[in-house]
């Protein structure tokens, strides 16, 4: 089985209820996040989402994967497959950790599995880590403007 895992990091000026707010207020997407367009469901365990990303290359992507782990303020982890296990499997996470009061740092990551990795590595480590990359930024400014706004 082939693997690869990716990881990306920013630090937010927010509390940790601030960030996962924006996070998992999946009906604002559209607004501000340049890596998701939609994402129909509830962050909850076991709930089947209906996620349709744009990659930084210009991609689209459409998932429904399974919600693993909601830990309000903490983690949001979801498991989405390409057809059938073991082809192509992503875990994706995005962990929040406060480091101060009214500072964390948000890391968005993802663990892919399967046969399709090799064929993949290059949308893996060049499109889907810029399209993290601009997504933390969006976040971090969105947090702000909603804390501006508050």
């Amino acid at each position: 089985m082939f693997r690869n895992e990716i990881r990306t990091e920013i630090e937010i000026d927010a509390t940790a209820t601030e960030v996962w707010d924006v996070l998992t207020d999946f009906p604002a997407y559209h607004g501000w996040n340049p890596g998701t367009a939609t994402i129909e469901g509830e962050p909850a365990v076991g709930a089947r989402l209906a996620v349709s990303m744009k990659l930084a290359s210009g991609r689209g992507i459409v998932m429904k994967p399974r919600v693993v782990a909601s830990d309000p303020g903490r983690e949001l982890r979801w498991l989405g497959r390409l057809l059938v296990p073991g082809l192509f499997d992503g875990e994706h996470r995005f962990e929040i950790h406060e480091r101060e009061p009214g500072r964390v740092t948000f890391v968005q990551a993802e663990r892919f599995r399967g046969l399709s990795v090799p064929i993949l590595r290059r949308m893996i480590e060049v499109d889907t880590v810029a399209t993290f990359r601009a997504v933390n930024e969006a976040l971090a400014a969105r947090v702000a403007s909603r804390r501006v706004t508050a």
